[in-house]
């Protein structure tokens, strides 16, 4: 089945709450408008952008209990951290109780916390808009913007460059699939395969 966007909105409207869900527009307003900038399917953009953080409010046991029963746990940080979970709680639950079948999209909404080595142009973008939709105020964000209006690429890998920065300079810990993605896209940028 393909998603459609007024059935997201309507799962978003009801899933998250205010603040989450003004998140979420933003990120859907964006993930469109770099979209259409980079040849990717707006709607499908938007649709992801809108599902992305569907099962980021549920409560953490409640995660961990799913990511369990739906054998989501890929690294030993996955249960260790579950804020990292909700992205493929979102996906697997679209994929399994709506029956969407589109793997790029569900790739997309799986991988927008962490990134992923081999990331597609509409999980970048996915990634990327989560990071710097219009709310987000942190330094540097209108570069990153800007990155990402002129190359989707070197956007998408300054934006996980950045992630790494914070990461490291808060004392954070650097899940393995956030360092593997960024090595691929230093790979990939630097020798253009």
């Amino acid at each position: 089945m393909e998603l459609r966007v007024e059935e997201v909105m309507s799962l978003a409207t009801h899933m998250l709450s205010a603040p989450r869900l003004e998140h979420t527009l933003g990120v859907a307003d964006y993930a469109e408008k770099l979209a259409k900038r980079h040849g990717v399917d707006p709607v499908k953009a938007r649709c992801a952008g809108l599902a992305h953080d569907l099962a980021k409010e549920l409560p953490v046991k409640e995660q961990l209990g799913l990511a369990r029963l739906w054998n989501l746990f890929e690294y030993p940080e996955d249960e260790h951290y579950p804020y990292v979970l909700h992205g493929r709680l979102s996906a697997y639950w679209l994929e399994h109780y709506f029956r969407v079948d589109d793997k790029d999209l569900l790739a997309a909404i799986a991988s927008h916390t962490l990134g992923r080595p081999g990331m597609s142009r509409l999980e970048m973008l996915i990634y990327s808009a989560d990071l710097t939709e219009p709310t987000r105020t942190f330094p540097e964000v209108d570069k990153l913007r800007q990155s990402l209006y002129d190359d989707l690429d070197r956007g998408t890998l300054d934006c996980i460059e950045g992630t790494l920065l914070y990461l490291r300079d808060s004392n954070h810990p650097i899940h393995p699939l956030t360092q593997l993605a960024y090595d691929d896209f230093k790979r990939r940028l630097t020798f253009g395969t």
